[in-house]
């Protein structure tokens, strides 16, 4: 909205004009949800404290996190709204990809809501039963991947790209429904999976969501990308303003998330948000480095995954327990000793990941 008030008044004083510019967008991005998360935060808390929206803890997790019991949670609404907001503020409405990821984001962050509503609220322990959850998932993935095949404008937009490997792009017809159908629902229950420690998921997320929009930048400009041999998608540019919304509103809810947590995002925000990373991955066509840069949500499924089959099949467990967060806790690591070491390493595969643009 403000982009079409800036248009307009560049009309009358040319100053206005910067506006144009992705990059000043991006910036004001950040800071618009940054403010929106700090200012709405407090306010925000008192409200789920007096409804009594408790966090209950598992009486078989590790015994430190039994302190958490009534911790506020479905946090997670807070960050949608600053996202959906700063997005509506500083994007440019007309385009496709930025109506895709807002409603993708929003239909993942609904079946979170109402699984967390269900838990917290009703006291159901099973909340949204697993095939529900899953069947609205796999609606939301399957649907925006449809939409994106039918409507793309150029070959590049279903293509495969190879990361190291310069013009490297393999045709999947049919078969790029199926890659962004995994990609946009295993990207959210990945996150999930990974939102069991105090701001362990939301800062792994802050960091790929940078870097994601830092990709679409590129995407989305022709010089940079004939410049780096990476897929030009016409228009993917303007994703760098929800991108850096999710950098602000992610860093505002760290803000209050940190260890010790004032308030946990919940299903409300993980699943949202890991559908949103998915989604921009598959528009801006790096799913695989997407996949190195989100390499702790990799792990912590991966976990789960070996952890379930080994238990299946030899009666015995790999870890200690599993999402591997919990194994290490149980080992002995003190909550922020794993938090961190887990940040560290995905400082270093995003790096990884950027680098790929270069070394092709």
């Amino acid at each position: 909205m403000l982009l079409l008030l800036a248009t307009w008044l560049s009309e009358f004083v040319s100053g206005f004009q910067v506006f144009q510019y992705l990059t000043v967008r991006g910036i004001f991005a950040v800071l618009t949800s940054l403010a929106l998360s700090l200012i709405l935060g407090p306010k925000f808390i008192r409200a789920l404290v007096s409804k009594q929206i408790g966090q209950t803890i598992r009486s078989d997790g590790p015994k430190s996190h039994l302190s958490k019991s009534g911790t506020p949670t479905m946090g997670g609404a807070l960050i949608l709204l600053t996202i959906g907001l700063t997005t509506l503020l500083w994007a440019d409405l007309s385009n496709r990809y930025i109506w895709i990821v807002l409603i993708v984001t929003f239909i993942f962050g609904a079946v979170g809501w109402v699984d967390d509503y269900r838990k917290v609220v009703e006291k159901d322990s099973r909340g949204l039963p697993a095939r529900w959850k899953y069947f609205w998932q796999s609606v939301a993935g399957l649907g925006a991947a449809i939409v994106l095949y039918q409507t793309a404008e150029v070959p590049a937009e279903t293509q495969l790209f190879i990361p190291f490997f310069k013009d490297v792009a393999l045709e999947m017809g049919l078969f790029y429904l199926v890659l962004t159908y995994f990609v946009i629902v295993g990207s959210s229950n990945a996150v999930n999976l990974t939102d069991g420690l105090d701001g362990l998921a939301i800062m792994p997320s802050v960091m790929v969501a940078a870097a994601l929009g830092l990709i679409a930048y590129l995407v989305g400009h022709v010089e940079f990308a004939r410049y780096l041999h990476i897929a030009y998608i016409p228009g993917a540019g303007e994703l760098i303003v929800i991108c850096m919304a999710l950098v602000g509103a992610g860093l505002g809810f760290l803000w209050f998330n940190t260890y010790p947590a004032m308030v946990f995002m919940g299903d409300v925000g993980a699943l949202a948000l890991g559908a949103a990373l998915g989604v921009i991955a598959v528009i801006i066509r790096h799913e695989i480095v997407f996949f190195i840069m989100g390499g702790i949500f990799v792990l912590e499924t991966v976990s789960v995954i070996l952890q379930v089959a080994s238990f299946k099949l030899t009666g015995k467990r790999i870890f200690r327990m599993a999402p591997i967060h919990h194994h290490f806790e149980l080992k002995g690591w003190p909550e922020p000793r794993v938090i961190v070491r887990f940040w560290i390493i995905t400082i270093i595969l995003v790096l990884i990941g950027l680098a790929t643009l270069k070394l092709r």
